[in-house]
């Protein structure tokens, strides 16, 4: 796992000075504390700060090949069977990322459609004087772009390209309205003003400094007309075998790995899985627990769960006074901001197993494409059985705290629901809106950055495109079974683990923000209503009061999205450095 970044130049452009390179080099070294190279090329310039995971030794970026110069962050699991394609004598290292360096060279630009992992790839042809951009189906690694007078310039985070002066610090309005009442925003477009994402599964072609044009990928695979529905045993033979197929592949690696654990489905299936496949050593695991009053806990469950495998297992205490002190913090690493209050425990996790490991598996995309929300079982119903459709409310509907009610938040959530008309099944398309949006914009934004920010590669086996294949092809009675969501997953693991009890009633994974808030609730309020980017949108009076309430649960997850919203302003907008706990922040 690495940080990449560069710029592409039109004819006649002077490249940007060295210290330019530098600066990104310095706000991408997070992602890549092992060493930063670079690369000046005619017209362009690219800068690698490298996380060693694969070939220690000899795996340092930029990669050459002919005319073609490669830089990538990710991992590519069908490296052997490439190189085994290929033949080994025409590779010079044993990284991972050199495969897609000599596909390009067979392949051109459908390179990516051989390539089976998670990646943000720059790959930069200098007689043709054409970068492409690619990145991974699923979204799971990040990669911005923004345009300038000279040239186009490229990141894996949109910090990097403010760090660097390449972008303005500017907002997007519509976007700001987006994130306080999703608490994520959609689409191509970021918050900021001039900075852009390579969407999920696009190559973008630019050549001589400008988009071309792109091509697509997509995560889901395309299903067979009148393909008879697989049976409820085929199923499960099918998905057993793709489980363990993904989760070897994400196991390769040649420094520690861990899992964490949150006692739920999903990551209890890839400790099934990965305590079938021999290992040298212990697995290590990590739980997340809250210290509030009647917060959900399930570590006990996940303790068991580790210990029936005899994994080297250790639980993360997190309390009120630890949130207050490292929030400023937290937040700051989550630049293309998702308000979702569980960075809070992915960055504590991350912060403690970082001190004996480099990569750490875990969950994500389990509910995406299993069809794991409530959500989905209610947009199957008709509306006279109580259906509704996906993402209906914003966060701040009915409180009146705003000063302006946002008017066009779900412009991003109907158009992916337009492009998912064309599932077969309500159920699908429902799920499909959420693999197009709030997976990559949200679930996995949040595992990169919080991971990132302690130099830890995050990897999810259960999206990988031999798992997705198997679940979009179930039918929809074994996604969903009565009130129980997962059904086949669940079945899965009831077989391989029975000590998870997956039918069993589960307590969730709520971080009690909002109690947290509520003890705070005056003092909290009064120092986020008091900030000017609070006060541009929201009513001050109506901010402190709605943090006194915030015990309850729409009204503790709306003065959260102010919380977060005021402390990502100071760091992104304004531009300033957490200077200390959340309470010498805002009284800054």
């Amino acid at each position: 796992m690495c940080g990449i970044g560069g710029l592409v130049y039109t004819r006649g452009t002077f490249p940007q000075p060295q210290t330019v390179l530098d600066r990104m080099a310095a706000a991408l070294r997070h992602r890549g504390p092992d060493g930063a190279h670079f690369a000046r090329l005619p017209h362009a310039d690219l800068v690698h700060t490298r996380l060693s995971i694969i070939d220690l030794a000899g795996g340092d970026q930029p990669l050459s090949a002919g005319t073609g110069t490669l830089i990538a962050n990710g991992e590519i699991y069908n490296d052997p069977q490439i190189r085994q394609q290929i033949g080994q004598s025409h590779f010079k290292t044993g990284s991972d990322c050199e495969s897609p360096l000599l596909l390009w060279e067979r392949n051109g630009t459908d390179y990516a459609r051989g390539l089976r992992g998670m990646y943000a790839i720059a790959l930069y042809d200098s007689a043709q004087e054409e970068l492409l951009l690619s990145r991974d189906p699923f979204g799971i690694k990040p990669l911005y772009v923004t345009e300038f007078e000279g040239g186009l310039a490229f990141a894996s985070e949109p910090g990097v390209l403010l760090a660097a002066g390449l972008a303005p610090r500017t907002m997007r309005p519509s976007a700001r309205d987006e994130l306080l009442q999703l608490q994520f925003t959609t689409g191509r477009e970021t918050i900021f003003s001039t900075i852009h994402r390579v969407m999920p599964g696009e190559t973008v072609r630019v050549v001589q400094g400008r988009i071309l044009d792109r091509q697509h990928r997509s995560p889901l695979p395309d299903l067979v007309p009148n393909q008879p529905p697989l049976t409820e045993e085929d199923a499960l033979h099918q998905l057993d075998a793709a489980l363990m197929n993904s989760v070897q592949a994400h196991e390769r690696s040649d420094v520690p790995f861990g899992l964490f654990l949150s006692g739920g489905i999903d990551s209890a299936s890839l400790l099934t899985a990965m305590a079938r496949l021999p290992r040298p050593e212990k697995l290590r695991t990590w739980t997340a627990v809250f210290e509030a009053r009647n917060a959900a806990d399930e570590a006990d469950a996940a303790a068991d769960l580790a210990r029936g495998v005899q994994a080297e297992h250790e639980t993360v205490r997190i309390t009120a006074s630890m949130v207050w002190q490292h929030l400023p913090a937290i937040v700051a690493c989550m630049d293309d901001p998702a308000a979702d209050y569980a960075i809070i425990p992915t960055w504590f996790l991350a912060q403690k197993a970082a001190q004996d490991v480099r990569v750490i598996l875990s969950g994500e995309g389990g509910d995406e494409l299993f069809c794991g929300y409530g959500r989905y079982r209610s947009a199957i119903r008709p509306w006279w059985r109580g259906g509704r459709r996906m993402w209906r409310r914003g966060m701040f509907d009915g409180l009146n705290v705003l000063r302006t009610h946002p008017a066009d938040w779900r412009d991003g959530i109907m158009a992916a629901e337009v492009n998912a008309a064309s599932e077969p099944s309500r159920l699908a398309a429902a799920q499909a809106v959420d693999c197009a949006e709030w997976l990559p914009n949200d679930l996995l934004l949040k595992l990169d950055r919080c991971l990132m920010a302690h130099g830890l590669e995050g990897r999810t086996p259960l999206l990988d495109p031999v798992v997705a294949d198997v679940a979009w092809r179930l039918p929809d009675t074994l996604r969903v079974r009565g009130d129980k969501g997962k059904w086949l997953l669940r079945r899965w693991l009831e077989q391989h683990c029975p000590a998870a009890k997956p039918f069993a009633p589960k307590q969730g994974f709520t971080v009690p923000i909002g109690a947290w808030i509520a003890e705070q609730g005056e003092r909290l309020g009064t120092l986020v209503a008091q900030q000017d980017c609070i006060q541009e949108i929201a009513r001050p009076e109506r901010v402190r009061a709605l943090f006194q309430a915030a015990g309850g649960r729409k009204t503790g997850h709306a003065a959260w999205t102010l919380l977060f919203y005021a402390l990502w302003h100071r760091t992104h907008i304004r531009g300033l450095a957490p200077t200390g706990d959340v309470f010498e922040t805002l009284s800054q």
